[in-house]
This record gives C-alpha cells, structure tokens and sequence, in this order.
C-alpha cells in the first residue's frame, strides 16, 4: 500500500498538482508491481519561506539515509 507525500512550494494550480499525483502512481506501479487502487497520493504546500525549516530540515537532514535521491542546494549554506 505505498503512500507517496509531495511537498512542495505553494502555488501550483490543482491541476498540474492532479497531473504530477496521477504520474507518480503510475511510476509506483509500473515500478513496485502495485494495485492501482492501493496508491494515494498527498500534495502539501509550503510557503517558500517556510521551506528550510518545515521540509529542508525535518524531511531531507534529519532522514539523509532514508533519501534515495538528494538535492544539490542548501537553503541554510545560502544564508
């Protein structure tokens, strides 16, 4: 039953959010042999000024051996 949680900057309109939910539950069946009916899909949006700390931190530092993909940037190097 894979969950997938997008978090990303507030603004997009509903439907890219519908857009990019539907693509990523494809990817997770065509990838892990799911039931198409067994994936969800979550979009929280987040206010570019709270980002560092709301999702940098807490979702990207403090899991760093959970992600199998890590980003290139650094909002708190940046400061």
């Amino acid at each position: 039953m894979p969950h997938v949680i997008v978090k990303l900057y507030a603004g997009q309109p509903d439907e890219k959010k519908a857009a990019l939910a539907e693509a990523l539950a494809q990817a997770v069946i065509a990838v892990l042999g799911s039931r198409e009916g067994a994936v969800s899909v979550g979009i929280e949006d987040v206010a570019p000024a709270d980002w560092a700390e709301a999702v940098y931190r807490p979702d990207i530092v403090d899991k760093a051996e959970s992600l199998f993909r890590k980003p290139d940037y650094d909002p708190f190097k940046a400061r």
